[in-house]
């Protein structure tokens, strides 16, 4: 786990940066300042007066819930942003409950908080909903917390443009997180019935024996307890998800074993998921495992492994999609599936990934390329623009993956001269293949003019692919890249979202390091 503090002082508070002078300068290490004394005007302004945050003052209770054992009042806990209330989480959500928006008040996750029971790979409807309401924050008191939405419940968690809901971690309440801060608790878990592969018992389906396992279910990473998720119906509905910020995620269950900020396991396509923030998330920030994963407008900050991790048979598609890595991390795209039985496209269902408008930003120095394919998966990007650390913008690894017809529409990148895509083995004709894969609107030899990760002039001069042609999910643009001008990264992008060192979004105040505080 990381946590390393940042000391640097400016001279002026964050909160009162509009009103700080630029004739006082504390320099860090000198243990004095360096005063430049300019000519005062005539006449003499009147000093602005220093604007003041009012704190938040701790709720006077928890409120009542329905499920066993109800929410716990552990007390209060101070930060930066003031004084709250802690209401604890029961062990499990076992009726359909809401935690409301209370100012002053934080719900806690004392450590694995299940929605639900499992009810198994063929049951139908939802039993236990847990509704979460805009503006509310919870977060992890423990490494080991996280919250698990059992297949065959559901969440409602919805916050707004306005009020988004944030789930993060006891140092960020307490200001210890920093833009470097990862891995400080679990994160949020969703499973479904929707179809997996890599069956855990039974052996696997392939082209050969399509019905091998009539019951091919999947057992979720990093949790020494079996979590089984999986089932027969793609458009299974694991409930919605809408306006979150998941902060600080990503903490070992067990060595080798870790959580993102959002996992989903085989849930259906009728489960909704926009408006996702993933920031400094240990491991992966998003990794779906088998399913129909549906995504729109999502931002994956700051990870320190993959940004994408998508695996197990999913079929993932997501539109308007911002990655940016920090100095750390691995690949932005991390694509899977097993290679089963002696088929070019290994155990079913196939994993499928699909992206459409696009924007990575690569600055990692400990890897070798942008975005990886292996295991016989199919892989479609369209209308992206990948800004790299100089290095391969996309390999494909294995004859299978290759067979299985990567497609690149409207595609470009600044990827390293020397080698801007890779085929397997690296040899002269598979990194041919791999490179004829993208059409002639793409350009892999590419000068990037972005703004942050807005287009500039180059991105907005590139003709744009109809992604609707790919899925119908996929809305038509008419530009590539996740925003093409500020008012449409405002508009897709803005204050639902939290300003790191790694990439700012917009507004001055909805720091990651800090709690939201409304009024």
């Amino acid at each position: 786990m990381k946590n390393i503090q940042r000391t640097l002082i400016l001279g002026c508070s964050l909160a009162a940066l509009a009103g700080c002078g630029a004739d006082e300068i504390v320099s860090p290490g000198t243990g004095g300042n360096i005063i430049i004394n300019n000519p005062a005007p005539t006449p003499t302004p009147t000093p602005t007066p220093t604007p003041t945050q009012t704190l938040v003052t701790p709720a006077a209770g928890c409120p009542t819930i329905n499920s066993t054992g109800g929410l716990t009042d552990s007390g209060t806990i101070s930060g930066p942003t003031g004084t709250y209330r802690v209401c604890s989480l029961p062990a499990v959500i076992n009726v359909s409950d809401t935690l409301p928006y209370i100012q002053g008040l934080l719900y806690a996750l004392p450590g694995r908080v299940d929605v639900g029971v499992d009810r198994g790979f063929a049951s139908t409807g939802s039993t236990v909903t847990l509704t979460v309401a805009p503006g509310v924050i919870v977060f992890g008191s423990t490494g080991r917390s996280y919250l698990l939405v059992n297949r065959g419940n559901a969440i409602q968690a919805n916050g707004t443009a306005a009020r988004p809901i944030v789930w993060t971690s006891r140092d960020n309440v307490l200001g210890l997180a920093d833009d470097t801060s990862i891995g400080q608790w679990g994160g949020v878990v969703l499973t479904g019935r929707a179809p997996v592969s890599d069956c855990n018992s039974g052996g696997v389906n392939t082209a050969a024996n399509p019905t091998n396992n009539a019951t091919c279910q999947q057992s979720l990473e990093g949790e020494p307890v079996t979590v089984s998720f999986g089932g027969g119906n793609s458009a299974d509905s694991s409930g919605s998800f809408t306006f979150n910020q998941i902060r600080y995620s990503g903490f070992s269950l067990a060595p080798g074993n870790e959580l993102q900020s959002l996992t989903t396991g085989g849930i259906g396509s009728g489960t909704t998921i926009a408006n996702l923030m993933s920031f400094n998330s240990s491991d992966d920030g998003l990794e779906s495992f088998g399913g129909t994963v549906r995504m729109r407008n999502v931002a994956v900050i700051g990870h320190d492994d993959d940004g994408l991790d998508v695996d197990t048979g999913a079929q993932f598609d997501a539109q308007y999609v911002v990655v940016a890595q920090r100095s750390l991390g691995d690949n932005l795209i991390e694509l899977d599936s097993p290679d089963g039985a002696a088929t070019p496209i290994g155990a079913l269902p196939q994993t499928v990934m699909r992206v459409s408008n696009f924007t990575f930003i690569e600055r990692s120095t400990n890897n070798d390329q942008v975005v990886r394919a292996r295991g016989g998966a199919k892989l479609v990007l369209a209308n992206g623009v990948i800004d790299t650390n100089t290095e391969t913008c996309v390999r494909i690894d294995e004859a299978a993956t290759q067979a299985a017809g990567p497609q690149f529409n409207s595609v470009v990148g600044d990827c390293d001269p020397a080698a801007p895509v890779r085929g397997t083995a690296n040899d002269a004709t598979t990194n041919a293949a791999v490179a004829n894969a993208f059409d002639s609107n793409s350009n892999i030899a590419f000068t990037i003019t972005l703004t942050g990760f807005v287009n500039g002039t180059g991105e907005n001069g590139r003709t744009a692919f109809n992604a609707n042609t790919l899925s119908t999910f996929f809305e038509t643009t008419t530009f590539i890249g996740a925003a093409n001008d500020a008012a449409a990264a405002s508009a897709r992008f803005g204050s639902w979202t939290c300003n790191s060192a790694t990439l700012t979004f917009g507004g001055t105040t909805n720091l990651c390091n800090r709690l939201p505080v409304y009024s």
